[in-house]
């Protein structure tokens, strides 16, 4: 069968470089997860190792027709544990039982958003090996007192550890992107339950980092009309904050909140 060809729409970039493939692979631990999907299978450069490597335990999700057709005909005893979905969609509770492993290698126009849903899903997926736009990789596992330290920093750090693996030159893609990719592993850590209101803390990143340049005293202002904040705060700027702090700051403004 003819080879898939990639779709800028859809960010594809096949890797074809068989030794990174092997790497991102053996990068999964997936220890007692009951099952393993895949986001973006393409030609199934890694889809061929996972699946070798886990049976029936192991899924593929991916959202190219092309792609989907190719993976039926060159993958044929895989073909029932293909989900022709958009991941970005999927009820990952209803469709998997029990705990979950994520890999890919990720579209770099929705990595973002792919992030967000796991984060959704945190009680369940327990792992994920990502290869992601090297420069998305650094931001995620930045500390805090770096320019790149962000909302996802801080939100994936909050119930993820976080471990930069290593980098990926364009070569080993086709289409080559612009841009060095990397591959990252979160492990899901021993927060199951934040100390504070979890839906208020992801407003309070976001608000905090919407207008970084900001003090926090003007950026949470922003975005939560009369809310005052301590002086412990009030004049640091959000890439200044590690997780505990900002889950102090949403219990400040939480109570601020209750007070007016």
């Amino acid at each position: 069968m003819p080879a898939v060809k990639p779709k800028k729409e859809l960010g594809q970039h096949f890797l074809h470089d068989k030794r990174t493939a092997s790497r991102i692979v053996e990068s999964l631990q997936a220890s007692d997860v009951e099952s393993i999907l895949e986001i973006g299978s393409g030609m199934g450069v890694l889809t061929v190792d996972l699946h070798a490597k886990f049976g029936e335990k192991f899924w593929a999700v991916e959202i190219d027709k092309e792609s989907v057709a190719y993976l039926n005909a060159t993958l044929p005893t895989l073909s029932k544990n293909i989900l022709d979905e958009d991941f970005l969609k999927i009820d990952l509770s209803r469709k998997f039982a029990g705990s979950l492993a994520i890999i890919g290698n990720l579209p770099y126009n929705i990595s973002s958003q792919i992030f967000f849903r796991i984060l959704e899903n945190r009680q369940q997926v327990t792992e994920v090996v990502a290869m992601v736009q090297r420069e998305v990789a650094l931001r995620i596992a930045e500390k805090p007192g770096s320019r790149t330290y962000g909302i996802l920093s801080v939100l994936l750090q909050a119930y993820y550890n976080i471990n930069y693996l290593f980098t990926v030159s364009e070569g080993a893609f086709t289409p080559p992107p612009k841009v060095k990719s990397a591959v990252i592993r979160l492990t899901r850590n021993a927060t199951m339950q934040l100390n504070c209101n979890e839906d208020l803390f992801i407003k309070v990143v976001k608000a905090s980092f919407n207008q970084r340049r900001k003090t926090l005293r003007n950026s949470i202002r922003s975005g939560f009309a009369s809310v005052e904040i301590s002086d412990k705060f009030a004049q640091k700027r959000a890439e200044q904050l590690s997780v505990a702090d900002f889950v102090e700051l949403t219990n400040e403004v939480e109570k601020s909140l209750q007070n007016h």
